[in-house]
Formats: C-alpha cells, structure tokens, sequence
C-alpha cells in the first residue's frame, strides 16, 4: 500500500468557518479535509490530515512524516513566519513539500511576506481558498510520481 499524503495544518485552523471569514472564508477544516481526500482518492492516494495548535506537535508530525509519508501539504499558519524549528524540521525531509494558505500572505501584513516554511518547500499555493489543498494534493501527487 502506498505511503499516505501528510497534510498539517498549524495554530487556530480549528476555527475555519468562524474565523475571519473575510479572509479565510466560511468552510471549516473538516470540510476542507473532505476535499482534499476525494482530490487523493483521484490520484489513488490516500491523505492523513491534521490540525494542531502546538508547536511542537507540528514538528514531531513533521519528523513522522520523514518515513511515513510519501508527500507533505502544510498549512504553518502562523508558524510560517516565525517558526526556525519547524523550518529545520522541514529540511529533514526527502518527500516533496507543498505549502498551502487559504489567503495570500503578500497581499497581507508586511510580517506575513517572509516564511520560513517556503524557504524548503517545493512549491506554494495561496490566496485559492479550500481549492488551494486540493490543488496542493494534486501538485504533490504528481511530484511524487516524478522522483
């Protein structure tokens, strides 16, 4: 069986749906997570989605996914722009990386231009909405089928 999809999401994605939905829209994490596994299921993959609010336990999933994964979509949130640890965690891996936001960091605050997560990443989409993760499965997918 093949290895499953990472996707990780970091702080406050939990409240997808309610939070800012001027920015972030109105569908939750839970149906994002839904699209994304259809979108796999296309592709003949499966995703392993989650969603943390610490730190650390994003890095540890990040360590896990170095033999457990055959690909990673991260969502940082937060994290992206302040986070060296999981930028260094992110550097561990040999699976391909798509960074993935719902709205478009450089068309927001001047702190939000700089991740430290696009640094390792193989390819970023953002500012496409729930349709940026499946989009992001879809780049994974085929970066995958290509190494």
């Amino acid at each position: 069986m093949a290895k499953p999809i990472f996707v990780l999401n970091g702080p406050n994605l939990n409240l997808l749906g309610t939070r800012e939905p001027h920015l972030y829209g109105r569908a939750t994490l839970d149906e994002i997570r839904v699209r994304c596994e259809a979108r796999a299921r296309t592709q003949g993959r499966e995703v392993d989605f989650r969603q943390t609010n610490h730190e650390g336990e994003l890095i540890d999933w990040v360590q896990e996914a170095r033999l457990a994964a055959a690909g990673l979509v991260i969502n940082p949130a937060g994290y992206g722009h302040t986070s060296v640890a999981l930028h260094d965690a992110l550097k561990t891996l040999e699976i391909p990386i798509v960074e993935c936001h719902l709205s478009n960091p450089a068309a927001r605050e001047a702190f939000r231009h700089h991740s430290y997560v696009s640094l390792v990443a193989s390819g970023v989409i953002c500012g496409l909405g729930p349709t940026g993760y499946e989009l992001a499965i879809e780049a994974v997918c085929g970066l995958c089928a290509s190494s």
